[in-house]
């Protein structure tokens, strides 16, 4: 069968790219980024995906301006976030928004979610314009490169694998003196510390002081470099009061600071109180509807903050669980059902075990079989819901677009006493037979 070279060629470029894009990728990276957009751009979308992931981030950005927009369009939407993510911070702002505005509306919020960093963690204090090396370039080709990104604000080169994760670091002035002929992976020296994206501040100033560095590598959960903070930022941000989340999750304002004025930290204050207030009503409630039972059988008054108790600590424990895993952005929305599926078995086999001791000591002091299976259910029941609760109401509140640390232990603490008081008063009315 005869074919013709320009379709022989397509076919060639097709096996290669699907085949061995990581060879494909680096082969590229040595070509202007026009010769890159004209070449994966004459195939379908799908088939370059794999390559234009391995590409490096700075690369990437230039040659995607020269496509047209649906291939761009195909392009954000099938990749991963990460890389996509690293493609539009390569880009001036206005075509970052005129790609995003191409995006399914979920798809377009959850690149812009993972774009933007609290204020007191790395990725909010790094550059994202990072300017990368490959181990097989030559001294001479990394000087080129570095003399036509025009920056003069690098120190350090960092080299990166077929898969964009970091293989060495490359002082620029080691550069500068190397053979043209020398390799950098000859070059390069280990990289020493690194943070992730989410770091919090503090632990980003301890790296830099514990290894003396003139910048440190910022990367994502994949270990992909996506950034550098420079010294400069680091010090002018660290001059800020860091924030403290631990004010918001109990109902007092981000922007209380110790020597507030009183009327400014009344305000913050006591709207939250006040919700707190309702809710102990609400919880108190439920405890009168069971005033005949315990009327009855008083032992049960002093057995009812231990459920509510074990309660609100499993509850606690998912909570911080959870709102690390949002923090670090392990976990989204999409994940509510398999967290909470976890957090209620977790609740449950632990509920079984501390219902077992529970019940023993019960049995012990009040001698009452029924008493001891009443606190064992509850304890097992009110646990499970509690871990739930606390996967859930953070959750509810990223979906809802506010802050998931947002006076979650009042909620918590409202569903934990609810579902404590109410499980526990609940079976021994139903079992007050047996008690």
């Amino acid at each position: 069968m005869n074919t013709s070279p320009p379709r022989a060629l397509k076919l060639l470029q097709q096996t290669c790219l699907s085949r061995y894009p990581a060879e494909a990728s680096r082969l590229l990276e040595k070509l202007p980024t026009g010769q890159i957009a004209q070449l994966l751009g004459a195939q379908r979308p799908e088939l370059t995906l794999p390559v234009w992931e391995r590409l490096v981030p700075d690369i990437a950005g230039e040659a995607l301006e020269e496509l047209d927009d649906d291939h761009v369009r195909v392009l954000l939407s099938r990749a991963s976030p990460g890389r996509c993510v690293a493609w539009l911070t390569a880009v001036d702002t206005r075509l970052r928004e005129r790609w995003l505005a191409l995006l399914d509306p979920g798809r377009a919020a959850e690149l812009q979610m993972l774009m933007s960093f609290p204020t007191d963690c790395a990725g909010a204090l790094m550059d994202p314009r990072v300017l990368v090396f490959r181990p097989d370039m030559t001294a001479r080709e990394g000087l080129q490169r570095l003399r036509a990104s025009q920056r003069q604000d690098i120190l350090s080169l960092f080299v990166l694998d077929s898969e964009n994760r970091l293989s060495g670091v490359i002082p620029i002035q080691q550069l500068a003196m190397a053979a043209p002929s020398a390799r950098l992976d000859e070059l390069m020296q280990p990289v020493t510390a690194w943070v992730e994206a989410m770091t919090p501040r503090d632990e980003v100033v301890d790296k830099l002081e514990e290894f003396r560095l003139i910048d440190l590598p910022v990367v994502d959960l994949d270990g992909r470099l996506i950034g550098v903070v420079p010294p400069q930022a680091l010090m002018a941000a660290a001059e800020n009061e860091a924030i403290a989340t631990l004010q918001t999750m109990v109902g007092t304002s981000k922007e209380e600071r110790a020597l507030s004025r009183v009327h400014f930290a009344v305000l913050k204050r006591l709207p939250w109180l006040q919700i707190n207030l309702l809710t102990a009503f609400l919880a108190a409630s439920i405890v009168g509807l069971f005033e005949s039972t315990i009327a009855q059988y008083t032992a049960l008054a002093v057995l009812l903050p231990v459920v509510a108790g074990q309660s609100g600590n499993t509850g606690a424990q998912a909570l911080a669980v959870t709102m690390r895993g949002l923090a670090l952005r392990e976990v989204r929305a999409g994940h509510w059902g398999q967290l909470v599926l976890k957090e209620a078995l977790v609740g449950f086999l632990n509920g079984l075990a501390v219902a077992g001791v529970t019940a023993l000591g019960v049995w012990v002091w009040s001698g009452s079989t029924g008493l001891a299976l009443v606190i064992c259910l509850a304890m097992v029941l009110s646990m499970v819901i509690a871990g739930m609760a606390g996967a859930t109401i953070p959750m509810v509140l990223t979906s809802l677009g506010q802050d998931p640390a947002q006076s979650s232990s009042i909620f918590l603490t409202t569903v934990t006493d609810i579902v404590g008081f109410f499980s526990f008063l609940g079976i021994a009315t139903l079992l007050s037979g047996m008690l």
